[in-house]
């Protein structure tokens, strides 16, 4: 039986102009598991981080261990400590 976290910070994702950077070794992580379009539109989105206590891109948000699920504009995290 799995046990499912429940979410200590719901974050609003913001759209931004131009994209964020984010770390090679990430994009390599998910570039076989998300299309190219849906890349792209990601690496323009970002999340004020509760756990880094920064803006982060959403991607990277999403590659985190405390990313839960993404619904309708926002991000439940599980919030502890990296």
């Amino acid at each position: 039986m799995e046990v499912e976290e429940k979410a200590k910070y719901i974050v609003e994702i913001r759209t931004l102009p131009r994209a964020l950077k984010v770390p090679k070794e990430t994009l390599n992580d998910i570039k076989g598991a998300i299309g190219g379009k849906r890349l792209t539109r990601m690496k323009k989105e970002c999340v004020d981080c509760p756990v880094m206590n920064k803006t982060i891109s959403f991607i990277e948000c999403f590659t985190c261990r405390n990313f839960l699920r993404r619904i309708k504009g926002k991000v439940e995290c599980a919030g502890s400590p990296l």
